[in-house]
C-alpha cells in the first residue's frame, strides 16, 4: 500500500512560537513524487476505507487515462521544472487497467514532465486481476516495481475479510511477480478474524518462499465508514495482536529484512522510495479521483484534494479543474504534520530535516521533544531524533504530544 498520511481534520495544533508568514520560507524544495489514483475495484472489501468503487458495467480505461493526463496538464504550473523521483499507482485496483492503458499513461507523463530515468514506478495489483501476460506488459510499459495485495495465503482468512481471490491465486500472483519483476512488495495483514500467531507466521513463511524484496505487514483495523466498522467481526485481542506483531518482526529480521517503518520491511537497498518520500515530508502531486497532494513553494505549503466520485472527477477535469479543496498549511499545523510522518521511520530523521521541510526552527517543538524524551518515547542527540522502542509501540501517545497543548 501507499498511504499518504493526512492529519485528522479537527486536530488542535500545539501552541508554537509565532512565526510571521512574511518571514517564513523554505530554503529548498523537497523531492517530488507523483501519486495516481485508480478508483475502481471488482468488489469493495469490508475493511476498506479508501476511495474505491465497484466497477459495474465496465471501465472506460482510455477515457480515464486521458482525464489523468488532462489533470496533470492543468497541474503543470505548480510543479514546472521539478523532477519527478517516483510514481505510485494506487487504488482501488490499478491492475484492472490493461498494459496498453498504462503504457499510454506513462508515455504521456514522460512527454509532460521531467521524469527521472531511474524513477521508481510502482503499480498496485490484486491477485484476482493478474495474469502472466499482464505483468510482462506492465514491465514493458516501464513499471519497475509491483505491490500485490495478498493480505493472507489462508483460504479461511481470505474469505473472512472478503477478498475476491483465493489462496492459490495469491500464491500464483506472488510467483508471477517474482518471475517478472526484480523488486516487488507483498502486502500482508495480521490480527485477522480467528487468526492464531502460528497462522500469522505461516503467512509470513509463505510470503518469504517467493523471495520478495519488500513486505508490508498491517494490523487489521476497523475504520469508520466501512462494513466491518458497522458489523465488527471477532478479532484477536490486543495482547494476541501484539504477540503476532513481535513474532512477525523477529522472523523477518532473522530473514534479513530491515524493519524501517511502522508497517514496512525491506531487504537492504529495497526500501519503498515513494513511501519514504511521504515519511520524510516530501512533496507529491496527486492526480485521479480522490487523490490528495502536498506541494511546497518557497513561501507556502499547499494541500489539495481531487473530487472523489469518478463521475464528478471526470466532469471537473473536463471543465478545467479537478481540485475540490485546496488549503495552505498553517505554521501551527506543520510540526504535527511533519512528526506524524517522520516518527513512523525507525531511524527517525536528521535534525536539519525538520527546518528544511517545515521552514521552522527545531526550537519551536523543544518543549514537546523534552516531554517525549522524559517519557522514554524518543531518543535524540544533535544529529538525529528517532522513536524509541517504547515510542514505536505507543506511537499514538508519542504523536499526541505534538497534537495537543501541554
Amino acid at each position: 500500500m501507499s498511504i499518504p498520511i493526512h492529519p485528522a481534520p479537527n486536530y488542535r495544533p500545539v501552541a508554537q512560537q509565532p512565526v510571521s508568514r512574511a518571514n517564513w520560507q523554505l530554503s529548498a524544495l523537497p523531492p517530488l513524487s507523483l501519486y495516481i489514483h485508480f478508483p475502481w475495484c471488482v468488489r469493495k472489501c469490508p475493511y476498506c476505507d479508501f476511495n474505491s468503487h465497484e466497477a459495474r458495467g465496465g471501465i472506460d480505461e482510455m477515457g480515464y487515462v486521458a482525464a489523468l493526463l488532462q489533470d496533470l496538464e492543468h497541474s503543470l504550473p505548480l510543479i514546472w521544472g521539478r523532477p519527478i523521483h517516483t510514481i505510485f499507482m494506487g487504488g482501488g485496483t490499478p491492475s484492472l487497467f490493461s498494459p496498453e492503458a498504462m503504457d499510454t499513461l506513462l508515455a504521456g507523463i514522460r512527454a509532460r514532465t521531467k521524469l527521472l530515468p531511474d524513477a521508481e514506478i510502482t503499480l498496485e495489483a490484486n491477485p484476482g486481476t493478474v495474469e502472466a501476460a499482464k505483468f510482462k506488459g506492465y514491465r514493458a510499459a516501464g513499471i519497475n516495481r509491483l505491490s500485490i495485495g495478498i493480505q493472507s495465503f489462508n483460504a479461511e482468512h481470505l474469505q473472512a475479510i472478503g477478498r475476491i481471490h483465493d489462496a492459490e491465486e495469491a500464491k500464483r500472483a506472488a510467483a508471477l511477480a517474482a518471475e517478472t519483476f526484480d523488486t516487488f512488495n507483498l502486502d500482508l495483514m495480521f490480527a485477522l478474524p480467528g487468526q492464531s500467531i502460528a497462522q500469522a507466521l505461516q503467512d509470513v513463511e509463505t510470503a518469504l518462499s517467493f523471495a520478495p524484496t519488500h513486505l508490508s505487514c498491517y494490523h487489521l483495523t476497523l475504520e469508520p465508514n466501512t462494513y466491518f466498522y458497522r458489523y465488527p467481526p471477532e478479532l484477536p485481542d490486543d495482547d494476541a495482536a501484539a504477540e503476532m506483531h513481535d513474532a512477525i518482526e523477529a522472523r523477518l529480521m532473522a530473514a534479513g529484512f530491515e524493519h524501517y517503518e511502522t508497517s514496512a520491511f525491506a531487504r537492504p537497498g529495497h526500501r519503498a522510495r515513494h513511501n519514504v518520500n511521504y515519511w520524510q515530508f516530501g512533496d507529491y502531486l496527486g492526480i485521479g479521483a480522490g487523490a490528495h497532494g502536498k506541494l511546497s513553494f518557497h513561501d507556502r505549503i499547499l494541500r489539495q484534494a481531487r473530487f472523489k466520485q469518478p463521475t464528478a472527477y471526470l466532469k471537473a477535469v473536463s471543465e478545467g479543474n479537478a481540485v475540490q479543496s485546496e488549503e495552505v498549511v498553517g505554521h501551527d499545523q506543520l510540526p504535527f504534520e511533519f512528526m506524524l510522518n517522520a516518527l513512523r521511520l525507525a531511524e527517525g530523521f536528521a535534525v536539519p530535516l525538520f527546518a528544511e521541510r517545515s521552514g521552522l526552527p527545531i526550537t519551536v517543538i523543544e518543549r514537546q521533544l523534552q516531554a517525549a524524551e522524559a517519557q522514554g518515547l524518543i531518543e535524540r542527540d544533535f544529529r538525529t531524533i528517532k522513536p524509541s522502542e517504547r515510542g514505536r509501540r505507543y506511537q499514538n501517545t508519542l504523536l499526541q504530544l505534538f497534537l495537543h497543548d501541554a
